[in-house]
């Protein structure tokens, strides 16, 4: 479809601003934009001050230029009047199966060690037995609201929080790390709420949402203490590659390794210790149902 032109209506207004402010994101000019998706300069500028409205061939060439993720592809979609192509499915939907059943082994394979799944706002869908063994070491899982997020679980005086080593300098890191990680590099309504959420717990200051140099390493350590004994792991987070739904490209997977040897050596102790009191619990309840 070719572009039309003539004076704007409302879509092409909010589609233009839209694309004005990804390219603004991006730090993009609009000579930038035209080199690294073949359209005009000029065909840009007309889209962005609503004279021109491109086809959807076009329009999904800019958003490739710009890298704007699926979620937000819709909307320029919808904004230029086109129908959104990008699905958003549940994890139990058939076309999911082959993704949940990929997750579900890296979960197993991960094992002794903890892995979970999240979603875009770190909520966590998904975790393998390790996970709640040494959480639950910690403080009651069962006792937390579903869906379970991270963030609040280690921002939250009554979660993790207390057993978290050097936690301030632990929450700025996983601060910048929201920005750093969103999808698209982009915060969108959801994750500023979940922002301001944090921020509103106590001994949290606004200005841990301006990230540093310092905060950008890709490996933030994470120390938990555990009878006087500190446990110190760093995490490795995966995505899912050639994406071609919302939901997939949204998912991140995080595993959790010791930092160092005395670590490795220490959990494997509590994890004994924390299948010991499973194992008594299971006889203690089975033996009151005979």
């Amino acid at each position: 479809m070719s572009a039309t032109h003539g004076h704007s209506s409302a879509i092409p207004n909010e589609l233009g601003i839209q694309l004005r402010a990804w390219r603004d994101t991006r730090g993009k000019s609009q000579l930038d934009l035209s080199l690294d998706s073949g359209i005009s300069q000029r065909q840009i500028s007309f889209i962005e001050s609503g004279r021109s409205t491109p086809g959807r061939h076009n329009l999904l060439h800019l958003a490739d230029a710009l890298d704007v993720p699926f979620r937000e592809r819709n909307t320029l979609l919808l904004a230029a009047g086109y129908a959104p192509i990008y699905a958003e499915g549940g994890m139990d939907d058939l076309e999911m199966k082959s993704v949940t059943d990929a997750l579900k082994r890296m979960l197993v394979q991960h094992e002794p060690f903890p892995a979970v799944v999240m979603d875009r706002y770190w909520n966590v869908i998904m975790t393998n037995e390790a996970t709640q063994r040494f959480f639950n070491s910690f403080i009651d899982m069962a006792a937390r609201e579903k869906p379970r997020n991270l963030l609040h679980l280690i921002f939250d005086p009554a979660g993790l929080r207390p057993f978290i080593a050097n936690w301030e300098e632990t929450a700025k890191s996983l601060m910048a790390r929201v920005f750093r990680e969103s999808v698209g590099r982009v915060i969108d309504k959801r994750t500023k709420a979940l922002i301001d959420a944090l921020l509103a717990y106590p001994d949290v200051d606004s200005a841990w949402k301006v990230s540093t140099t310092a905060d950008s390493t890709p490996v933030i350590p994470l120390s938990f203490i555990k009878d006087g004994q500190v446990l110190s792991f760093f995490s490795l987070v995966t995505t899912v590659g050639t994406a071609q739904t919302i939901t997939t490209q949204e998912l991140r997977i995080e595993c959790m390794f010791p930092l160092d040897d005395v670590t490795e050596v220490e959990y494997a102790k509590l994890m004994k210790q924390v299948g010991a009191l499973e194992r008594r619990a299971s006889f203690s309840d089975a033996h009151r149902t005979l």
